[in-house]
């Protein structure tokens, strides 16, 4: 079932299911879709609530912010590990418990009495939610196999773009019906029975992998990586209440304490020892630094543009919630419709698709900001749907494929820390988005002028420029794909990882 084999978009061109392959593999993906789209859902579905909360609970403006903040960072601390530990000990075990603890969290958290428990559940919720997302691209890759394993990844990465751009829409949906000073509960309520059933189903579905070896997990790996990752989400995580200006040490700190790790994971792979995340995959493995790369860019403007959005249609246009959610949902539709037709086109196109998806968001949010500057009022909303769609389609043809292409070559022994680590260059990317971009929007309107029209164009704007470096870089990266390449001498393949050899 988990043989040292891999996929490659151009290589393995077959349709058909392979040999073996687990009858109940499309059963057990919605399984763990579900799941990965209630963990999204929850970094960005809170938002709406935080001023229920901070009035039925009585907080302050800088402890409610940590319901929001301290998920995400709890998220992206564990990922690496997390998905380090499926691959050794097994994936189903650790989604398993992983779901058991969010839907635990998630109860805990609606049921609070304090904004202190709040915190603390949602600190624990975090974690959970960590551990469930490397095991979901680790599980595709387990149970699925060339053209099977795209159209898989089209999947998941509409439910990772569906689940960004509608949770504000969701949010401000439970708000309507759950009203009342504690409707807010609900936000954090309706995970517990779709988790219930999402773990029966799970237990019953979800292949059991024995792993080959026993394993010890790379305790200073763990450590090094965390405080580096902590190191710099922190200043990030707190940027509202001045974190980065008291807090700007942290950066270099940070720097420092991953190139630590990188050293020492390189020592520990030169000596025969079992590192947390393996050098190979970033030196060795065709697409993947590059693959990385790209997410981590994409992903400080995917995820900060729509915390500009919400802030001009608030505040700006006076919009609802709920209203200001559905004013960018057509980049969401857009986004799920390309997302599945791009799984079934990343073989044949592979790196291209990338290129044209980037191309495409940058031209969709570009189009949107000029038309709600110069339009009037509301029919800008209108005006700009088409723009928002094409940005959508774009992001559609980013996400899933770039996962494809990134973990195309890592062996499936390796796939849990490898998909922790591409999730933890899209959190960090996304930490410095959702801190940097509002920031900015923010800094425009200090001037003096309130001019919210030009903070929304110089804010989503340098959240396009992050785009267009991620697009250079993915076009470098499809040029070079192209080149011929050599055959594969013995010498380049150890230890079961494969190596590209380009010329």
């Amino acid at each position: 079932m988990e043989p040292d084999t891999q996929a490659d978009g151009r290589g393995d061109r077959a349709q058909g299911p392979a040999e073996g392959a687990d009858p109940r593999r499309w059963r057990a993906l919605w399984v763990t879709l579900t799941a990965g789209f209630m963990s999204l859902l929850d970094v960005t579905i809170v938002a709406v609530a935080l001023p229920s909360m901070q009035r039925a609970l009585g907080a302050s403006a800088p402890s409610i912010q940590w319901v929001v903040s301290g998920y995400a960072l709890t998220f992206a601390l564990v990922l690496v590990t997390a998905g380090r530990l499926g691959d050794a000990i097994g994936r189903r075990r650790i989604f398993l418990l992983a779901l058991a603890a969010f839907v635990l969290c998630s109860a805990a958290a609606g049921a609070a009495p304090t904004i202190t428990l709040l915190v603390v559940a949602r600190l624990a919720q975090g974690a959970a939610a960590g551990c469930l997302a490397p095991q979901n691209s680790a599980l595709i890759q387990q149970l699925f196999r060339g053209a099977e394993r795209g159209r898989a990844f089209g999947l998941f990465g509409a439910t990772v773009g569906i689940s960004s751009a509608v949770g504000p829409v969701i949010g401000g949906l439970i708000l309507m019906l759950a009203d009342g000073p504690q409707g807010w509960r609900w936000i954090f309520y309706v995970n517990v029975p779709v988790g219930a059933v999402a773990f029966l189903l799970g237990l019953r579905l979800l292949p059991e992998v024995a792993p080959r070896r026993r394993e010890r997990l790379d305790l200073r790996g763990v450590l090094l990586l965390g405080c580096g990752v902590l190191a710099l989400m922190l200043p990030l995580i707190l940027a509202e209440s001045g974190g980065v200006r008291r807090l700007w040490w942290l950066f270099p700190l940070g720097t420092v304490l991953l190139a630590v790790f990188a050293w020492w994971e390189r020592r520990l792979a030169a000596s025969g020892g079992q590192p947390l995340l393996d050098p190979r995959l970033v030196t060795s493995t065709r697409g993947y630094a590059a693959g990385a790369a790209i997410a981590a860019l994409y992903f400080v403007g995917f995820s900060g543009v729509w915390l500009v959005f919400a802030l001009y249609f608030q505040n700006g246009e006076g919009f609802s919630p709920l209203r200001s959610g559905l004013a960018v949902t057509p980049f969401a539709i857009g986004s799920a419709a390309a997302a599945v037709v791009a799984g079934r086109l990343v073989g044949r196109l592979g790196r291209l698709l990338t290129v044209c998806g980037l191309a495409a968001v940058a031209l969709g949010l570009g189009g949107a900001v000029l038309i709600l500057r110069l339009a009037p009022g509301d029919p800008a909303v209108w005006y700009s749907a088409p723009a928002l769609f094409l940005g959508g389609l774009g992001s559609g043809c980013v996400i899933s494929p770039n996962v494809t292409m990134t973990l195309r070559d890592v062996p499936v022994r390796m796939a849990g820390a490898a998909g922790g680590a591409l999730q933890t260059a899209q959190r960090l990317g996304g930490a410095v988005g959702t801190a940097a971009l509002p920031g900015l929007f923010y800094v425009v309107l200090g001037t003096g002028r309130h001019d919210f029209r030009s903070a929304l164009a110089i804010a989503v704007g340098s959240g396009i420029v992050a785009v267009l470096c991620a697009l250079a870089l993915a076009v470098h990266d499809w040029l070079r794909d192209r080149e011929p390449r050599l055959p594969r001498r013995p010498s380049e393949v150890s230890h079961g990882h494969t190596r590209a050899s380009r010329p």
